[in-house]
């Protein structure tokens, strides 16, 4: 808890501009030293939540709060289209490997023919996001859900992230 609160503090601190810390310390105290604070990225990246995955053709709904897209069933604030392909699915699965490997702070963790699961993992204090993409065998369409393992809002910060990737994938002509 301490820990957090500290972690909070300096990263309030850091958005009011280097102008608020002395000259001898302004260059040292940067987003980056947060990664360096003993267990204070990994307090703030949760663990992934144990309903991700394909279950019965489908991903997993979106929780109550905010932080969460999903194109299968999802509602009016979680519900995003599914992303669509002209290709074969290996082709279309191979260029969101590729498209995935590009996007900044994101890991690929899990890849079956099917199913791809990713973590993202955001610059600052290291809040991780649950992202999947389910490419059904017969339809030519890929399945999305991104989420926030922690907080309430994410700032639209996973919808973004889905609709960039929706976009290379269009420009990489899939």
């Amino acid at each position: 808890m301490v820990q957090t609160l500290i972690a909070l503090v300096l990263a309030s601190l850091l958005s009011l501009g280097s102008g608020l810390f002395p000259p001898s310390i302004a260059g040292v105290v940067t987003p980056s030293l947060f990664g360096a604070l003993p267990g204070v990225a990994g307090l703030l990246a949760g663990t992934p939540p144990s309903n991700l995955g394909v279950h019965d053709g489908q991903l997993s709904p979106c929780p109550d709060s905010p932080n969460c897209v999903v194109s299968q069933n999802g509602d009016v604030d979680h519900g995003i289209l599914p992303l669509t392909y002209q290709s074969d699915r290996n082709t279309a699965q191979e260029a969101l490997l590729k498209v995935l490997s590009v996007v900044p702070q994101t890991q690929v963790i899990t890849q079956t023919d099917s199913y791809i699961r990713f973590e993202s993992r955001s610059r600052l204090l290291g809040f991780v996001d649950d992202g999947e993409f389910y490419l059904p065998e017969e339809e030519k369409i890929i399945q999305v859900r991104s989420a926030s393992r922690l907080g309430k809002s994410d700032l639209g910060v996973n919808r973004r992230r889905i609709e960039q990737i929706r976009l290379a994938l269009q420009d990489l002509g899939v």
